[in-house]
């Protein structure tokens, strides 16, 4: 008797006809370029890509039946340590599937494939884990992003959002052998490397500044359009060898994709030039300012495409011209109004899903263009949500100035969806815009990454939105960190080995 056989993608449910013409597209074109390997990566959950590099002869195999990942992969800290204990017994009623730091499977999205600029020959394809027997992965973060997206398609909604990525470029000293690739100085995690900077800030978009920095800025332009990421503009930043980067507005998914994408793509092209990226918030040297990533983001209707937040039409126009500046509606529409009600309400239960690292709670401070409290304004840069746009405006939006560049970006939009779902459910209304974002009055941001994933645990509609069970692994992994850094002796020294070098 003869039984066919059936690859793992089918096994999986993903193996539909549109995904074959995807990867023999994929498949012809790594060969007619010529490419000699493909590296298959993964998103972690703290945003950072992982995975193994195959040789092309073998891609096939890889969409059709996966390739194996040691699951100890998902329970990594940000110093690359297992926070849970895969060998005990009880592990398996914890984690079932990570008993005995068993394989999990990846299966490449060949939508996501791209030849990377900078390494010869090789091409590059994003990754979503599976158990071994078919089933998703519940703790992977893209998934995450993309069940909160069947939230919305469900009501015939979609999501975009423009990223704008505030980061931190140095030149290497010793880009050969510096103190980082010193084997007698090796260490877990290793030391950080010696750099200097590219300009010395506190010159807001000057162009002599940019123009010394612009041999960096220039690979940084080249391999995002090369990658055919949306790049809209480089910029020079406050802060000394701060830059900024700011793309177009795309779907959801797409900008998450790109986002993990950019960091990674930017860090490797530099570093082959000499220069060190990184994306840390604060860097560890004394006269810095922090970065942000500011997530513009707004509801489209998936069959017209039009703005849900927007006030575009003459009834909407007049409506808004009925009413103060500083309510929402003037702005917004019902639908906007009432999701930047959720943002509002989940602020300090999304804040670990949107500034993931210890360092980045350095940024909350007064006067910093960076929020402090669960505030919005209009066209306000000190307020945690600024509302952009206005009535008659078809780009009107909601910019959250919440995260830290090293976020999760599935993490982080997965959770404005479900906070600004559950505005829209429960028709919450904002209070009104405030105009002093730094009043000692306003509700506080959690002031710790410990504090934070604790106000998580306590939001009934992320955990049911994330689920219980990620929301608990999530919880224990971020605090691994904390307790690490409360432990360490040199706090300064421990974020420039666990950030400065990695991140």
């Amino acid at each position: 008797m003869n039984f066919e056989r059936i690859s793992f993608a089918e096994q999986c449910g993903q193996n539909s006809p549109q995904r074959q013409v995807e990867v023999q597209r994929v498949l012809s074109l790594a060969q007619a370029s010529g490419l000699e390997w493909t590296r298959l990566v993964w998103c972690d959950v703290h945003g950072s890509l992982r995975g193994k590099t195959w040789v092309t002869s073998e891609l096939a195999s890889a969409f059709a039946d996966g390739m194996g990942m040691v699951s100890t992969l998902m329970l990594k800290d940000t110093s690359d340590r297992t926070v849970y204990k895969v060998f005990e017994a009880d592990v398996k009623n914890e984690l079932p599937g990570f008993e005995g730091a068993s394989n999990v499977m990846l299966l490449p999205d060949p939508a996501t494939f791209k030849i990377l600029p900078w390494a010869e020959k090789t091409g590059w394809l994003l990754c979503q884990p599976w158990f071994s027997k078919g089933q998703p992965v519940p703790y992977d973060s893209r998934r995450i992003l993309q069940t909160a997206l069947e939230r919305l398609a469900a009501k015939g909604w979609g999501m975009r959002c423009g990223l704008e990525v505030e980061f931190h470029i140095y030149k290497l000293k010793n880009a050969e052998h510096g103190d980082d690739a010193d084997p007698d100085q090796a260490a877990w995690p290793g030391r950080a490397p010696q750099v200097s900077m590219i300009h010395p800030g506190y010159n807001l978009l000057n162009e002599l500044w940019f123009d010394r920095a612009e041999p960096a800025l220039r690979i940084v332009k080249q391999t995002a359009q090369d990658l055919g990421l949306p790049l809209l503009s480089l910029e020079i930043e406050l802060g000394p060898s701060q830059v900024e980067a700011v793309f177009k507005a795309t779907d959801a998914l797409t900008a998450a994709d790109n986002m993990v994408l950019f960091r990674s793509a930017v860090k490797q092209a530099l570093r082959r030039a000499g220069y060190h990226a990184t994306f840390m918030c604060r860097p560890p040297f004394e006269n810095i300012m922090s970065s942000g990533w500011h997530l513009h983001q707004s509801l489209f209707d998936l069959q017209s495409g039009q703005n849900l937040f927007a006030r575009t039409s003459l009834a909407d126009i007049q409506v808004a011209q009925g009413l103060a500046a500083n309510n929402a509606r003037h702005t917004l529409s019902q639908i906007g109004t009432q999701y930047l009600a959720g943002l509002l309400t989940h602020a300090q239960g999304m804040t670990s899903l949107c500034t993931t690292t210890v360092n980045g709670f350095g940024r909350f401070k007064p006067n910093a263009l960076a929020p402090q409290s669960i505030l919005w304004g209009l066209d306000n840069r000190g307020a945690m949500l600024r509302v952009v746009g206005g009535a008659g405006d078809p780009a009107t939006r909601i910019e959250n100035r919440l995260g830290e560049p090293a976020a999760n970006p599935y993490l982080y939009m997965a959770s404005q969806i479900l906070a600004g779902l559950d505005g829209i459910q429960n028709a919450l209304e904002p209070a009104l815009a405030t105009e002093a974002p730094y009043a000692e009055s306003a509700a506080r941001l959690p002031l710790t990454l410990g504090n934070a994933i604790e106000h998580l645990g306590q939001d009934k509609l992320l955990c049911e939105g994330l689920g219980a069970d990620f929301v608990r692994y999530y919880q224990r992994i971020k605090q691994s960190e904390q307790t690490r850094f409360n432990e360490a002796e040199d706090k300064v020294e421990f974020q420039r080995r666990e950030y400065f070098s990695r991140i």
